[in-house]
C-alpha cells in the first residue's frame, strides 16, 4: 500500500478495507460523482455531432465546420498538460472544478452562439474543460483508491460510455428535431450540479492538496506550459493543412510540424518514440491503440453507405454494439484473476483490434454480408476495452504519486495526438485516391468514391495495430522499480 493509500481519511482497519468495492460504503459516493462525470462528457461527446450539422447551417458557418471540432481538440490538449501541473503541485481538486466549469461555460457560449466564431469559441472553452477533467480523474483514481480497486473503476469508466454511445446520437436529434439544436448544448450544465454536489467532499478528504508539501509550493513548470501551447498550436495547423490537399496548406502543415514535434518530445516520457521499456511503452500503445481504432473506425459508416447503400442510421446501428463490447473487455480486465496476465490479454486485445481493422474492407466485396461488419467492430471493441484500461491501470503502477498528474496528462496527449495524426494521414491518403472531394468522411451518395480508397484506409491501419501488439511486450521494465 502507498503512502498516500495509507493516510485515507475513515480507514480504520485494514483487514476491512481489503473487503471493500468501488461501491462499498467508502468508495460509493466518490464513484457514482466521478463516474457520472463521466457519463455526462461521454454524452456530449457523442451527442454533439447529431446536433452540429443543424447548428453550422443555422448561424451561417459551414464553412467554418471542422473549426467547430479542432478548436475543441487544440484546447484540450492544452488543458491535459495544465491539468497534469495543477494536480501534481496543488492536488487535482481545483483543475477538476475548474474544468467542469469550464466545460458547462463552454456549452452554454456555444448553446447561445449567434454567430459560428462564438459558437467555436464555446467548443474551445469545452475543450479545455474536457482537457482538465479528464486527467484531473486519473489523479484522483490514482490518490483515492488502493491499486487493487483501480482496474474496476477504469471498467466504471468504460461503462459509463455505453448507454451515451446508444441512447446520445437518438436523443440529440430528438431534442435537434423538436426543441432545436441549442438545447443539446444547453441541457447538460443544469446536470452538472449532481456529479459535483456528490463527489467533491469525497475527493477533498482523499485526494486533496499536494503529494510533497515543498513541491505545492511551487509555482508551475514554465517550460511544460510553453510546450502545451506549442503543442495545441502545432495541431491545430495540422488539422488546418490536412483539410485542404493544396500545394499551399503544405505551409501550415510544416509549421503545425514545426511547433508539434519538440512538443511531444519534450512533453511524452523520455523513449517514447522507441518503446523504451516501462512507462513510455505505455504511453506509446495509448497512442498506437486508440489512433489506429479511431481512424478506421471514422471510415466505417461513410464505407456503408457509399458502398453498400445503407442509409446512415443503419450505418450508425453497425457500430451500436460496440459500446457494449468494449465494456465487457474493460471489465475482462478489472478481474483479479486476471492481473498477472494483463500483458497477455493485452497483447490478444491489440491482434483482436488489427483483426476487426483488416476485416471491416471484406464488405466491399458484394457477396459478403453487411454485417460482418458489426461483427468484426465488435470482436475490435472487446479487444479496445482490454487494452485502454490496461493503459490506464499499468500507468497508474509505474507512477509516484508526486508524477501521477503528468504521466497521466501524457497518456492523454498521446491518446489525442494518435488520433488527429492518423485520421489527417488517412483522410490525405483517402481523397487522393479518389475518396471524395474532402478528406472526411461526409459522403452520403451511394456508389460514390472509389473501393481501393477504403482499402488505403484500413490496412494501414491494421498494420499500426499490429504494431501496438509488438509493443505490449515491453510494458514491464526488465528489473523492478524500486
Amino acid at each position: 500500500m502507498s503512502a498516500l493509500e495509507s493516510r485515507e481519511p475513515g480507514v480504520l482497519d485494514p483487514l476491512a478495507e481489503k473487503s471493500e468495492g468501488v461501491l462499498s460504503r467508502a468508495y460509493r459516493a466518490l464513484s457514482v460523482g466521478i463516474v457520472s462525470v463521466v457519463v455526462l462528457i461521454a454524452f456530449e461527446a457523442t451527442a454533439v455531432g447529431t446536433a452540429m450539422p443543424v447548428a453550422a447551417r443555422e448561424l451561417d458557418g459551414l464553412a467554418l465546420y471542422a473549426f467547430a471540432f479542432s478548436g475543441y481538440f487544440t484546447t484540450s490538449l492544452f488543458g491535459m498538460v495544465l491539468a497534469g501541473q495543477w494536480s501534481d503541485r496543488r492536488g487535482p481538486l481545483g483543475a477538476l472544478t475548474t474544468g467542469i466549469g469550464a466545460f458547462a461555460a463552454g456549452l452554454v457560449v456555444a448553446g447561445t452562439a449567434q454567430v459560428m466564431w462564438v459558437f467555436i469559441l464555446g467548443r474551445a472553452v469545452q475543450g479545455l474543460g474536457g482537457g482538465l477533467v479528464i486527467v484531473a480523474l486519473y489523479v484522483v483514481v490514482g490518490r483515492a483508491y488502493p491499486e487493487r480497486l483501480r482496474p474496476a473503476i477504469m471498467a466504471s469508466f468504460a461503462a459509463g460510455w455505453v448507454v451515451p454511445s446508444i441512447v446520445g446520437p437518438l436523443a440529440a436529434g430528438a431534442v435537434t428535431e423538436h426543441l432545436g439544436w441549442r438545447w443539446v448544448f444547453l441541457g447538460i450544465p443544469v446536470l452538472v450540479v449532481f456529479p459535483l454536489a456528490l463527489a467533491l467532499p469525497r475527493i477533498r478528504s482523499r485526494a486533496s492538496g499536494p503529494v510533497d508539501e515543498e513541491a505545492g509550493a511551487g509555482s508551475f513548470d514554465r517550460r511544460r506550459i510553453r510546450l502545451a501551447l506549442g503543442i495545441s498550436l502545432g495541431a491545430g495547423l495540422l488539422q488546418y493543412a490536412a483539410q485542404d490537399l493544396r500545394p499551399l496548406s503544405l505551409v501550415p502543415g510544416l509549421a503545425g510540424a514545426a511547433f508539434l514535434v519538440p512538443a511531444v518530445l519534450g512533453l511524452l516520457p523520455r523513449g517514447t518514440y522507441r518503446a523504451a521499456r516501462g512507462l513510455p511503452s505505455v504511453v506509446l500503445l495509448r497512442g498506437l491503440a486508440a489512433g489506429s481504432f479511431v481512424a478506421a473506425e471514422s471510415f466505417v459508416p461513410l464505407m456503408l453507405v457509399t458502398q453498400r447503400g445503407l442509409s446512415p442510421t443503419l450505418a450508425g446501428f453497425s457500430l451500436a454494439a460496440g459500446g457494449g463490447a468494449w465494456a465487457l473487455g474493460s471489465f475482462v480486465q478489472s478481474r483479479a484473476r486476471v492481473t498477472p496476465y494483463r500483458e497477455r490479454l493485452m497483447t490478444l486485445g491489440m491482434v483482436l483490434v488489427a483483426a476487426a481493422i483488416v476485416t471491416a474492407p471484406s464488405v466491399l466485396v458484394h457477396s459478403v454480408p453487411v454485417w460482418t461488419v458489426a461483427v468484426a467492430w465488435g470482436v475490435g471493441c472487446f479487444g479496445m476495452g482490454l487494452v485502454i484500461s490496461s493503459t490506464s491501470v499499468l500507468l497508474l503502477q509505474l507512477s509516484a504519486p508526486e508524477e501521477a498528474g503528468a504521466n497521466s496528462a501524457a497518456l492523454q496527449i498521446s491518446d489525442a495526438l494518435a488520433n488527429v495524426v492518423l485520421l489527417a494521414a488517412t483522410g490525405a491518403a483517402f481523397a487522393a485516391l479518389g475518396g471524395g472531394s474532402t478528406a472526411a468522411p461526409t459522403a452520403t451518395a451511394a456508389g460514390s468514391g472509389h473501393p481501393a480508397a477504403f482499402v488505403v484506409v484500413f490496412l494501414p491501419m491494421a498494420g499500426v495495430a499490429l504494431v501496438g501488439a509488438w509493443v505490449t511486450r515491453r510494458l514491464r521494465e526488465r528489473t523492478p522499480a524500486r
